[in-house]
């Protein structure tokens, strides 16, 4: 008993000490200044032939200079061959170079020796972009010295209890990442919305050192630039740049991808993402051992307590994102149960990715 409720109160302090950070970081919305910076977007693909029009689509409509911007598809062995129209901006497709276990860092690897501009912008054949998304990057590199932004993603949510519960577990990660990012301490963000300057990833020397770990181009570039030159990465937070892409429709895809994101933790630079991950995991694990150690009273008690922490951070990213929360309550039933799933089927399974197979 007096075990679980430090696991407990260890967890509302980091839960807390999030939502926190969440308040640190302020909103920004400028979309006044003239457009400076030149951006190159890089969007790895394999099989995207029913999404890739839906994004060349919002990207035909952004809110910036043709001649400030261009497109870089890169093809990861589809099986049918995507083709391109005039769509009034610079657009090419190239085939990836396949030289370790990712596919998507080595797109973006591949991508990098056709780059020109100073700044590289990284999202997925299934986004769709905000019109003012490259000017509200823009603006905020103007006025800030940073070398690496960090933006939000949101699902096209419809009703089910599936694409809610998506939401909801979004909401909780991303809520996390920008109360990391508050309490200066930034360890994640998704590569769906992140941009880097070319001279960066040069100095970083890319993704050198973590190769064979299938997923986490976003993440472990991320951590690499905060070691390096942690007061030029931020996180943009506005309105004016979330990308929305779509949620999965079956459960065990869903698995997949989830078992995909949790696989690269243990590899972390960050101790103190390493922290929060056991935080989190004992958390949740601790809500499933009680039910057998303690009275129902307790564990009903230790619940609620815990719906209640969680759903101050997942309100409020819930509402920067403008996105209504419901099945809050049956998704915190079923989350616990679902995590350590994961999590444990993440130490020691397989997972598939675009129709492949990968092991950590």
């Amino acid at each position: 008993m007096i075990l679980l409720v430090g696991i407990f109160i260890t967890y509302s302090l980091a839960i807390v000490a999030l939502s926190y950070g969440f308040t640190q970081i302020k909103s920004y919305s400028r979309i006044t200044l003239n457009p400076k910076t030149s951006f190159t977007i890089i969007v790895p693909f394999r099989n995207e032939a029913e999404n890739l029009p839906l994004l060349l689509e919002s990207l035909s409509k952004l809110n910036y200079p043709t001649d400030l911007f261009e497109v870089i598809l890169v093809d990861d062995d589809s099986t049918e061959k995507f083709k391109i129209q005039d769509l009034g901006f610079r657009i090419q497709i190239i085939q990836n170079n396949r030289i370790s276990n990712s596919p998507k860092k080595d797109a973006i690897t591949t991508a990098m020796q056709r780059v020109n501009t100073d700044w590289v912008i990284t999202t997925d054949a299934d986004c769709i972009v905000p019109e003012n998304w490259l000017l509200t990057f823009d603006n905020y590199i103007q006025e800030n010295q940073v070398q690496m932004l960090a933006g939000a993603v949101s699902y096209q949510i419809q009703t089910s209890f599936l694409h809610h519960f998506q939401q909801l577990d979004l909401a909780s990660l991303q809520g996390a990442t920008i109360g990391s990012f508050g309490l200066h301490k930034g360890f994640m963000c998704n590569g769906a919305n992140l941009a880097y300057t070319k001279s960066l990833f040069k100095t970083l020397n890319g993704f050198e050192g973590n190769e064979k770990i299938a997923s986490g181009d976003d993440v472990f570039l991320l951590q690499k630039a905060i070691t390096h030159a942690p007061e030029r990465v931020h996180y943009l937070k506005s309105k004016n740049s979330i990308v929305t892409t779509k949620p999965l429709d079956d459960w065990d895809s869903l698995f997949q991808q989830r078992v995909r994101w949790a696989a690269k933790t243990t590899s972390y630079q960050s101790n103190f993402g390493k922290g929060l991950g056991i935080i989190v995991f004992m958390g949740n694990l601790a809500i499933i051992l009680g039910l057998f150690l303690v009275s129902p009273l307790t564990i009903l008690v230790l619940f609620l307590f815990k719906i209640i922490i969680d759903a101050i951070l997942i309100l409020q990213f819930n509402r920067f994102l403008s996105q209504p929360t419901r099945f809050l309550i049956a998704s915190s039933i079923f989350y616990p149960f679902w995590s350590i799933t994961v999590a444990l089927y993440s130490l020691f399974g397989k997972y598939e990715w675009k129709d492949r197979l990968f092991t950590k």
